[in-house]
């Protein structure tokens, strides 16, 4: 019996136990690698990825957003998110704008000096798209994609 691609970058000597395990955890291996490369990137620039996440958020909406809405469109779950937005604020890149009809509402705004961060990001970020998925056709990458949201459906 042959071993998998997987299996052998982790070392592992017996097969896996099943293919939803094999498969999963190629989705963890490569989850992990994709993410090392964009938090370098992001890094460079200083930010993290779930503040650079908000700040395109908030960039394509093109007006502020209370932060619940903002927690709501994230790609990943961000438990502390008034951290992040205190942490963006500190830096420049955001605004908290109280709401003049209910003054309880809080919306954050993103600033002048962060649509120039991420224009200088915008670039690089697209290459590296295209490098991390250049393996594929563009017919691959639209079947991953409908193959992840379909695992992703029932989680929900």
């Amino acid at each position: 019996m042959t071993t998998s691609r997987l299996q052998q970058e982790i070392k592992k000597k017996r097969p896996f136990e099943a293919v939803e395990q094999e498969a999963l955890l190629n989705l963890v291996r490569t989850n992990d690698q994709i993410s090392i490369r964009f938090g370098r990137l992001f890094r460079e620039h200083g930010l993290t990825p779930a503040q650079y996440n908000i700040l395109r958020i908030l960039r394509g909406e093109g007006k502020p957003l209370p932060i619940l809405e903002i927690a709501s469109r994230t790609l990943t779950v961000v438990p502390g998110i008034t951290g992040l937005i205190d942490r963006l604020e500190q830096a420049g890149y955001v605004n908290r704008v109280r709401c003049e009809k209910d003054r309880r509402v809080i919306y954050v705004a993103i600033t002048e000096t962060a649509l120039g961060r991420l224009a200088e990001l915008d670039e690089p970020v697209a290459d590296l798209h295209r490098q991390l998925a250049c393996g594929l056709t563009a017919g691959e990458l639209k079947e991953l994609s409908r193959l992840l949201e379909k695992l992703r459906g029932p989680l929900a």
